[in-house]
């Protein structure tokens, strides 16, 4: 299945400086250390990276508070350009830094490149909306005095991104920082830091001033966290992740009242009504399901199909899923790679396993592949019953669960039956149902007729336990303005 990284793919990781980026300089971590960086689809090490320890967070946060002050006031017209010409950069570089991301992360070249073009539209979007950070003037109800509101940066912020999308979950909160004129202390996540680092090269090579932005890969996020979080000059915490984990994050934001936005875990419905045109449902599922491996938590977790087109709905996706290539990212047709890891496809072997033994049935796939790497194969599953673990844990993975419905009402009862609330999908031509159910779900976003909602103009983000705050379009930039209010005596 897999080959070991040849030399031209080589030359991209060493081309990456593997250290920690603090107050504008590259360096080792105080204490020496380093971990590995796997290719998920052979098993074998791709570099090392300097690992981050609790002197280098103190650091780190050191830099980007005696950053703060300068950074508020640079000109918003300076900041923006910082971002076109980081966004200029990034498209050029495509080709480069979606080998760099297949090889750390695993998903297929183009998927790869479908991110990269999505995250560096993260900086084109805020470049724009730096010189909008408007406030207002307004007279008093009483015409009495007038009132000045302003919009200000936070502060410096801590972010934490996860390893699926491990450029764009950097620019959709990186972006919107500089914009508004907000230090930053990075953490990226440790199985891969790759992509992030190189960014921050990118920026910096593009203008960003030393200590706005600060990077510090590490082994150990409770170690690096800690100190940062009880520094009194932190004003902000962004996380992206498990909500196991911002749980966590949140209980420890606490004690300074940080300023915090979460997003979370997803368990995605993905609605096919009776009178949807089945053929286009199949290619929104394929896109819903299968983006970046499935691992990403808006990837469709379940699907309800109404009763009299389930039959047909499965076997059109089994065939559509069975005929994808598994194959290493960077081989040539590749459409399904590897895993993350072998805990990941340990986890989705044991839900498929759990879904299998309390009756579900296998249209297609349902097994590892053979061989090297974390391969697991595109599967569909019909006839899942309600108490099969994978009905309420997200998934993560290439696999495809069907339910079916009879009614409106209970499709919808169906979908909304979750603790999470980030996305959901429906599949209908009726108008008035389509917007009944889009009003009637409990979640952030609604993916109408369509397999994907990702779009850096618009707002992203959760409800119930997927999270709080948005990332992106106008209401993204917020996340990191406070607004100050000036009662004035004329």
């Amino acid at each position: 299945m897999a080959t070991a990284t040849s030399s031209s793919e080589q030359s991209v990781v060493d081309a990456v400086y593997k250290g920690l980026y603090i107050g504008g300089e590259w360096r080792e971590a105080l204490e020496g250390g380093t971990f590995e960086v796997e290719d998920p689809s052979t098993g074998e090490a791709l570099c090392e990276v300097a690992d981050a320890g609790a002197d280098d967070a103190r650091a780190a946060m050191d830099a980007s508070a005696e950053a703060r002050e300068d950074w508020r006031w640079h000109a918003p017209r300076e900041r923006g350009e910082i971002l076109r010409r980081a966004f200029d950069e990034i498209t050029e570089r495509v080709d480069e830094l979606a080998l760099l991301m297949t090889l750390e992360m695993g998903k297929p070249i183009h998927d790869s490149k479908a991110e990269i073009s999505y995250a560096a539209e993260f900086f084109r979007w805020y470049s724009e909306q730096a010189v909008r950070l408007d406030g207002r003037y307004s007279v008093n109800a009483n015409g009495a005095g007038r009132m000045l509101t302003l919009k200000q940066p936070v502060g410096p912020c801590y972010m934490i991104t996860p390893w699926n999308f491990p450029l764009a979950m950097g620019t959709r909160k990186i972006g919107p920082a500089i914009a508004a004129g907000c230090t930053m202390v990075m953490k990226p996540a440790q199985l891969t830091p790759l992509s992030m680092l190189a960014l921050v090269d990118i920026l910096e090579r593009n203008g960003l001033p030393k200590g706005v932005l600060n990077v510090i890969p590490t082994s150990s996020s409770s170690e690096v966290s800690e100190p940062i979080l009880s520094d009194p000059r932190l004003r902000k915490l962004t996380f992206t992740g498990s909500t196991s984990v911002g749980k966590k994050l949140m209980e420890q934001a606490a004690d300074q009242v940080l300023r915090v936005s979460m997003e979370l875990g997803g368990n995605a419905p993905f609605l096919v009504f009776d009178d949807a045109d089945v053929d286009d449902a199949v290619q929104g599922a394929l896109t819903a399901k299968m983006r970046n491996l499935g691992e990403a938590c808006t990837a469709a977790n379940r699907f309800h199909v109404a009763a009299g087109v389930a039959d047909e709905f499965g076997e059109k996706l089994a065939e559509k899923m069975g005929d994808m290539k598994v194959a290493r990212g960077t081989e040539e047709g590749a459409q399904v790679g590897p895993l993350i890891d072998e805990d990941q496809r340990s986890t989705v072997r044991g839900l498929v396993d759990d879904a299998v033994d309390k009756g579900a049935k296998a249209l297609v796939g349902g097994k590892d592949v053979d061989g090297s790497g974390y391969f697991y194969e595109p599967t569909v599953l019909a006839e899942v019953s309600n108490e099969a673990e994978l009905r309420y844990e997200e998934i993560f993975g290439p696999v495809a669960p069907m339910f079916s419905f009879s009614s409106e009402e209970d499709a919808i009862g169906e979908a909304n039956d979750t603790e999470y609330g980030l996305v959901a999908y429906v599949y209908t031509r009726d108008v008035k149902r389509a917007l009944r159910v889009c009003e009637e779900l409990e979640c952030g976003m609604v993916g109408l007729n369509q397999g994907m909602v990702s779009n850096a103009a618009a707002p992203f983000g959760g409800i119930k336990q997927s999270g709080f705050g948005r990332e992106g379009g106008y209401e993204g930039i917020e996340e990191y303005l406070e607004t100050k209010y000036v009662a004035i005596n004329l």
